[in-house]
């Protein structure tokens, strides 16, 4: 049993914002459900790349969202509040995405 005792950030996100977050998460899973068949199918690898590649752009477009949302919001409210360590958070996030 882990006896961190690290806190851990949260964002209350409204419902709707959490639907449209959840309904791209499960058409992500179902996209890799669905390679996964395309594998148990012995199904061409032209077809299962193209099928990964919709995969990675469809990642992508959840996570800019997300960071959309995140500089809209958390980096703007915690500026608000004094708290400039978020833009070296911001930074780093930038980095992870090249």
């Amino acid at each position: 049993m882990d006896n961190c005792s690290c806190s851990v950030k949260t964002k209350k996100r409204s419902e709707e914002e959490k639907k449209t977050l959840i309904t791209r998460m499960n058409r992500l899973i179902g996209q890799m459900n669905g390679v996964k068949k395309m594998i148990e199918e012995d199904r061409y690898c032209d077809d299962i790349l193209i099928q990964l590649s919709a995969i990675d752009k469809s990642v992508k477009s959840l996570a800019n969202l997300l960071l959309d949302k995140h500089m809209h919001s958390c980096l703007i409210e915690n500026i608000q509040e004094g708290n400039l360590e978020v833009v070296d958070e911001i930074v780093d996030l930038f980095r992870r995405f090249q």
